[in-house]
């Protein structure tokens, strides 16, 4: 199935849910309130969200429509369950990947294996390698991309694409827009530098020719 582009909150829910069927799985599917809570986490979160309960509710309804939340009414309350392995057609692993991107942000392979800890363990960074591959490769279309390596880094990240390509292209061009600037701003100071530079010049020449007036003056100079 292709989805259109996701919204931050709309990846957040999913991963919330990805998230706790896991950790807390005696009360999965979750509730509004629990659903609300987990999306506006200050832990484990990046970026924090302030979401509301009418805000998370739209949400849960958009991600419906899609079917990738599923509604329960067990008790008095509803409950959601996410549907993500089934409608993208991915192995749990990769579910697991997709919501540690979702909730945390980009992550180098590294970080994906701590951070998905929870969710699924992953043998070695090579497994965790390899399920970012497949999702890449997915016939469907990619559902994660490798960014390019941050100046000073030592290691390449990896996004979701669930919400569309990732921002690089605004970041990359902000970054020439900044080379352009630095430019601009050497060849000034070097434009200043020469003016400093003729002025000295001609200042040298306009006191040789008052010292040489004064000498025929007989004046003393000044």
């Amino acid at each position: 199935m292709i989805l259109p582009a996701l919204s931050l909150l709309e990846t957040r829910v999913l991963g919330v849910l990805v998230e706790k069927q896991h950790t807390v799985p005696d009360t999965y599917p979750l509730t509004l309130n629990a659903l609300v809570a987990g999306c506006n986490q200050k832990t484990s979160r990046d970026p924090i969200v302030n979401a509301t309960d009418a805000e998370v509710q739209a949400t849960v309804d958009r991600l419906r429509a899609l079917s990738l939340i599923v509604e329960s009414s067990g008790g008095r309350v509803m409950r959601y369950a996410h549907n993500v392995e089934r409608v993208l057609a991915v192995p749990s692993q990769a579910v697991a990947l997709l919501a540690t991107l979702a909730l945390r942000g980009p992550q180098t392979v590294a970080e994906l294996r701590v951070n998905c800890e929870r969710l699924h363990r992953f043998a070695d960074l090579s497994a965790v390698e390899a399920f970012l591959h497949e999702l890449t490769e997915r016939p469907a279309g990619a559902l994660v991309v490798l960014l390019a390596r941050q100046p000073g880094a030592r290691e390449t990240r990896w996004a979701h694409l669930l919400s569309g390509p990732p921002p690089i292209e605004a970041a990359a061009a902000a970054t020439a827009a900044g080379a352009d600037d630095d430019a601009i701003t050497v060849s000034e100071i070097a434009a200043l530098k020469a003016n400093v530079a003729q002025l000295q010049q001609e200042l040298a020449a306009l006191k040789a020719t008052v010292a040489k007036l004064c000498a025929e003056l007989g004046a003393a100079p000044p």
